[in-house]
């Protein structure tokens, strides 16, 4: 395996408890490919700094927000305003941003966990438009044709706040090496088995 991305935008996964069993779930490939990255499992935290596990401000903070049509053709990651609308000035919005946070689980599950973090509205909204399909294609079915891993979401975004083609590439060989396996083997997405064998 490669060594981590050392990435300067830390990334935190907030990921609902659902997800965490995901034969094909990216968030923990996706944090042993970073330095700065981590995952939390749960449902509610009581802020930032509760989720993070350090002290921290909202202000240097976005979230990756759930999506909004306005957004298309606006470029691979826009700000965007409470309304969903794309913020007039991209840079500024971008400017300072110390970490930012993916929701990790299906549809419902990740808005499940906006809902119940008020807190996550008081950072600075991204919304990813991505350049494709998902990598998963037919092993993992999406509620929305253009939703992507948590993984491929969070390589697009740091390609762009950190200005390097080559940080989405190099998060995406891993991804790319789970999925492969699981097409050789016939593997689909699934919860996995979590008896205990004896």
């Amino acid at each position: 395996m490669s060594l981590p991305v050392d990435n300067k935008v830390t990334i935190l996964v907030l990921q609902h408890p659902q997800e965490q069993d995901r034969v094909l779930g990216t968030a923990r490939l996706l944090a042993g490919s970073l330095t700065h990255a981590r995952v939390v499992v749960g449902l509610s935290w009581r802020n930032l700094a509760h989720a993070l596990g350090e002290p921290s401000e909202a202000r240097d903070w976005g979230v990756l927000y759930l999506g909004s049509t306005q957004t298309k053709g606006q470029g691979p990651l826009v700000a965007v305003d409470r309304n969903g609308e794309p913020l007039p000035d991209q840079a500024a919005a971008r400017a300072g941003l110390k970490g930012l946070i993916a929701l990790d689980g299906n549809w419902a599950q990740a808005k499940a966990l906006w809902w119940r973090n008020a807190w996550l509205t008081k950072l600075r909204r991204f919304v990813v438009v991505p350049d494709g399909p998902s990598l998963y294609g037919d092993l993992r079915r999406e509620a929305r044709p253009d939703a992507v891993s948590t993984l491929e979401a969070v390589a697009l975004s740091l390609q762009v706040l950190e200005g390097d083609a080559a940080v989405r590439e190099e998060l995406l060989v891993p991804f790319r090496t789970l999925l492969a396996k699981a097409r050789r083997e016939g593997v689909r997405d699934s919860k996995r088995d979590r008896r205990v064998r004896r």
